[in-house]
């Protein structure tokens, strides 16, 4: 018995297979392209997508059909959403979190409604980016495309549906429209009806880890499935990317080191709203019973590409494995430089919306390796604040469990718990999104009683990195060097992004 966990992000989908022990019996990616219609807008061709996701589903049911599949579930990014008409078929594209589409409405309902009003309701900082300002500007502006769609579904949702489910759509998926009720786990009636946006176009709301069909025969076929296949109910990606770190419980974080460095908390309970708002954080379901989450989140893998670009040329033009030259040359011991990671729009708990990063304290004798550590320092250093101020509103991270391509560096995780003095884990499987969907597929299935048995059968440890108390002495004093310097020199921190939504606006909520 298997079961298959399906991951669609902005650029590509992956599609694995688990067996009952939680060994990966086979994996598949597919990789798309953005589409901009013109310029500045962002789109995917979701036919095109759904092509390849089913090709990568194809893939997998060959190579494990020795151990059938039983199930089946899938995970993805938040906000884009897919028009369907009645018969199950893509009738459109979907609108990016990227594309500037739908920023009036977005202002609109910060006017109307005002911030404190709407995140009683939604736990969001209200933004352009999230699925309501792009569904409002189809209605005003593709009108017959919206009256065509019998339901528009977020990615994780559609695929579901597309193999066989009912319109359905999870609480942490919901959560990323701005129209969902966290408290009462619905739809918002005041929400709809000022968006004016019918509940019938819109999903049926459930948890987690449930039954919510079967693979149609046709599909089935295609793909090469057993028939009955379960559909089970999936979720926001960051949210499987916990799930799939083992991170469910009070006290726990992710930090994924991607693009962006995003630290994920886990909430036993709702934290007071306005404690939480005031540290411009948002909230939403886990994909496990009883759990929320929220982001902090930064640049982070996207600062040491840049630096690999501007300072690594020559590695680069030889080829071979760029990192490992450029991570031999980092001294062991804290830099004498800082590195103000303001280079983009930064994220909570700053926001600061105007960029200019910094690296202080540069000398004729200091060498690249250096600059690599520091950039490294500074992306991390960047958190203590925000990790901070979790801890005086009563969810203080005890560790840290981290995935995506930075895990590969020892040196970066071992800088993270130095810096922010706690453990640090490296699981074995590091791109934990698709493996916390496949747990949801196990829980729906049967498998496992609970997300809990799931994670306790399919999620192991690879090493874990301790902090070092003489380097974090040293990395205290650095924290509170960087944090004044900041403030004579970073551009002033702000509520607002540059496009006028709110300060989530900028950054991609990613894992990888």
């Amino acid at each position: 018995m298997s079961v298959l966990g399906v991951d669609v992000g902005t650029t590509g989908c992956k599609v694995a297979a688990f067996s009952a022990d939680g060994r990966c019996l086979a994996a598949a990616y597919r990789e798309y392209a953005v589409v901009s219609p013109s310029p500045g807008l962002a789109e995917l061709d979701s036919r095109r997508v759904w092509a390849l996701i089913r090709d990568a589903l194809s893939e997998v049911a060959s190579a494990c059909a020795s151990d059938p599949v039983q199930a089946i579930s899938s995970s993805s990014m938040g906000e884009a959403m897919t028009p369907v008409d009645a018969d199950r078929q893509i009738i459109g594209n979907c609108i990016l979190m990227s594309d500037p589409r739908g920023v009036e409405y977005a202002n609109e309902l910060r006017q109307t409604l005002g911030e404190e009003a709407f995140y009683r309701i939604n736990r969001n900082i209200l933004g352009p980016h999230y699925s309501m300002p792009k569904l409002r500007w189809l209605q005003a502006h593709q009108p017959s495309l919206f009256a065509r769609a019998s339901c528009f579904l977020l990615w994780g949702d559609l695929v579901a549906h597309l193999l066989g489910a009912d319109a359905t759509t999870t609480y942490s998926l919901a959560n990323r429209t701005l129209l969902f009720d966290v408290q009462r786990q619905d739809w918002s009636d005041q929400l709809l009806h000022w968006a004016a946006i019918p509940r019938s176009k819109l999903g049926r709301c459930v948890a987690s880890g449930q039954e919510i069909g079967t693979l149609t025969p046709s599909v089935a076929a295609e793909l090469g499935l057993p028939a009955r296949v379960k559909i089970i109910s999936g979720g926001h990606d960051q949210c499987c990317n916990a799930l799939g770190a083992g991170v469910i419980h009070p006290g726990l974080a992710v930090c994924g080191l991607g693009t962006y460095e995003c630290i994920t908390p886990v909430f036993g309970r709702l934290p007071p709203e306005g404690r939480l708002r005031a540290l411009g954080l948002g909230a939403e379901h886990h994909v496990v019973p009883g759990r929320y989450v929220s982001f902090l989140y930064n640049q982070g893998g996207s600062l040491v590409r840049w630096y690999r670009d501007t300072f690594a040329q020559c590695e680069r033009l030889e080829g071979g494995d760029v990192y490992a030259v450029l991570s031999a040359e980092m001294p062991d011991e804290p830099t004498s430089l800082t590195v103000l990671p303001y280079f983009e729009p930064s994220g909570p708990p700053d926001f600061t919306a105007l960029a200019g990063g910094a690296i202080l304290g540069l000398s004729t004798s200091t060498r690249r390796g250096e600059i690599l550590r520091a950039i490294i320092e500074g992306v991390t250093m960047y958190f203590v604040k925000g990790v901070r101020m979790l801890a005086d509103i009563g969810v203080p991270v005890h560790e840290l469990v981290a995935t995506g391509g930075g895990t590969r560096s020892n040196q970066w995780l071992q800088i993270t718990a130095d810096i922010l003095a706690v453990p640090v884990r490296r699981p074995v499987v590091t791109e934990a999104t698709v493996l916390g969907a496949g747990i949801l597929a196990g829980v729906g299935a049967g498998m496992f009683a609970n997300q809990d048995e799931g994670v306790e059968v399919m999620v192991r440890t690879s090493v874990v990195f301790h902090p070092d108390s003489r380097r974090a002495s040293l990395y205290r004093d650095k924290v509170l060097q960087a944090e004044q310097i900041a403030g004579f020199l970073k551009p002033g921190a702000v509520r607002r992004d540059p496009l006028g939504g709110g300060p989530e606006c900028r950054p991609p909520l990613r894992s990888a």
